[in-house]
């Protein structure tokens, strides 16, 4: 008799069974969304993480853990990977998706041990997905009509800034709607989250940020000149210096003078440059390459300004502000190659210079917060809250509808999907109110982590809804049990994060763990 011929390579390990694929998979999400959860809401508590490179990160953002975590269960991967979704689609709700996703997993857990077939789950949970899209659009509280009216933008920007910056909200969410609304184009769908841009400098605290309408450069300008107004600036890609051959080659000099000739020729040359460059009305030089002694001094000679941006992406961002076309050979621009600020000037903000360029009268294209804090850490979680906003506004740009925060909008799907279940026939019932109730993790993280007493909320919650109050929820500052229009979330974020991401990947884990299909030599079950 004949061996069968082997499938896989050698140490491939292959699960089937209820307890070896579906439960210890389930138990692998569990532990991710485990770590996250904690993180949810104002009252979440950081995370200290160590990457790979031994980096440090002391952060409540979802979506950083995930980054810098190296997850390789195929499963929790998954959930991951539909985060990163959510992060790319909105810009937040991430720790949403993994909380939710997670509760959704125990509860097929909770079904699966009732010898519930998964496809009679996934049907399930289908139907409730479906029903809570409908429901979803009728809870809309609010919304924003204009979204160049920076009182309503910064109402509605609260709520995604507290949930990082506790305190800080009424700082920071209209600085972050004055920004966006600079920036807004005419067709505000257009709207582009890396127009609104971030500079972090040390020191001083969070309330010293301000809004700089234009860029910012984070060095100093070459030369005495620091204070140019009516600027009309010429910006190059490459270095001013002068030409270099493509060849190494040897000069041989028998004299001095024809040393101090050889020397003469790059300085007539580099004059004449820079000569030219002034002469077309250039008082302002961007450059993104180094520059030369001899450069420095006719540029000094011609009163002009100089600066340096290292970086191709910054100097991309710098042209966008000004209008400027980056010119690769040292000429003088033309009109329409010309960029215009209404000043350019060095600032010193501790004991960082920084050279701003900044519009007054036109409107710029690039709005530059600049970021103050005590230590990196606080910089960096300042950052990640301004990005938060940014893509609040981009949701309010596509649609401005919002939904009641707090946990009010997820208790009303789950009463209204209660009903739907009890008069569904059939098994599709079971997963249906499974469905619903697992809408009660956001009231009840949100109530953990404040320090509430989540079982005794959750059923006031529900009384409070049955009697027509739709839009009370967790109120974790007076501790509570009622949240009014204050707090409100965007319709945008959580459409996309409830029935577009979560759904599929939760049904795809089910049915995939079911038949074995994620076993390999790298799982660890």
């Amino acid at each position: 008799m004949y061996a069968s011929a082997p499938i896989f390579k050698d140490g491939t390990r292959h699960f089937t069974g209820l307890e070896e694929t579906i439960l210890k998979n389930i138990d692998a999400c569990n532990e991710l969304t485990k770590l996250t959860r904690t993180s949810l809401g104002p009252n979440g508590m950081n995370k200290l993480v160590v990457n790979r490179l031994e980096k440090i990160f002391v952060t409540n953002d979802a979506a950083t853990v995930l980054k810098e975590l190296d997850v390789v269960h195929p499963a929790a991967k998954m959930l991951v990977m539909a985060a990163e979704m959510q992060e790319q689609e909105c810009g937040d709700g991430t720790n949403f998706v993994l909380a939710f996703a997670g509760e959704l997993l125990q509860q097929a857990e909770s079904l699966i041990r009732m010898n519930l077939h998964p496809n009679d789950i996934i049907t399930g949970f289908k139907k409730a997905s479906q029903k809570a899209l409908e429901i979803v659009e009728e809870l809309s509280v609010l919304k924003v009509d204009d979204v160049r009216d920076e009182a309503k933008v910064s109402n509605a920007l609260k709520t995604a800034v507290s949930s990082k910056q506790i305190g800080l909200e009424d700082f920071l969410a209209p600085l972050i709607a004055k920004a966006c609304i600079q920036v807004c184009p005419k067709e505000q769908k257009n709207f582009n989250v890396d127009n609104v841009r971030t500079v972090k400098i040390l020191g001083g605290g969070a309330g010293d940020s301000t809004l700089i309408k234009g860029f910012v450069v984070e060095k100093d300008s070459e030369g005495t000149t620091k204070h140019v107004k009516n600027a009309k600036i010429a910006v190059y890609t490459g270095g001013i210096e002068a030409n270099k051959p493509e060849t190494k080659g040897t000069v041989l000099f028998k004299t001095a003078d024809q040393l101090e000739g050889y020397t003469a020729s790059e300085e007539i040359q580099m004059e004449n440059i820079i000569k030219n460059i002034a002469a077309a009305g250039i008082n302002v030089i961007v450059t993104g390459g180094s520059i030369s002694d001899i450069g420095v001094h006719f540029i000094e000679k011609y009163k002009l300004m100089a600066v340096k941006v290292q970086s191709k992406f910054a100097l991309r961002r710098l042209c966008k502000a000004i209008g400027a076309t980056a010119l690769v050979r040292l000429v003088p621009p033309s009109a329409d190659e010309v960029g215009k600020a209404d000043i350019v000037t060095v600032e010193e903000l501790g004991s960082t210079k920084v050279t701003i360029f900044r519009q007054e009268k036109e409107d710029s294209a690039i709005s530059s917060i600049v970021l103050r804090g005590s230590t990196q850490n606080i910089l960096d979680s300042l950052e990640r809250t301004i990005d938060d906003g940014v893509n609040v506004y981009k949701g309010l740009c596509r649609d401005g509808r919002l939904l009641a925060g707090g946990g009010a909008a997820e208790i009303e799907i789950a009463l209204r999907l209660q009903k739907i279940a009890d008069s569904t026939p059939g098994l599709d019932q079971y997963a249906i109110k499974k469905f619903s109730e697992s809408f009660e993790v956001v009231p009840r993280i949100l109530a953990d982590n404040a320090g509430l007493n989540s079982t005794s909320l959750i059923s006031t919650l529900y009384a409070a809804h049955q009697s027509g109050k739709t839009n009370l929820g967790v109120d974790v500052e007076v501790f509570s049990h009622n949240l009014w229009m204050e707090v409100i979330s965007s319709h945008h974020s959580r459409r996309s994060a409830l029935f577009k991401i979560w759904s599929r990947e939760v049904c795809m884990i089910t049915s995939s763990l079911n038949s074995g299909g994620l076993g390999s030599p790298r799982m660890s079950s």
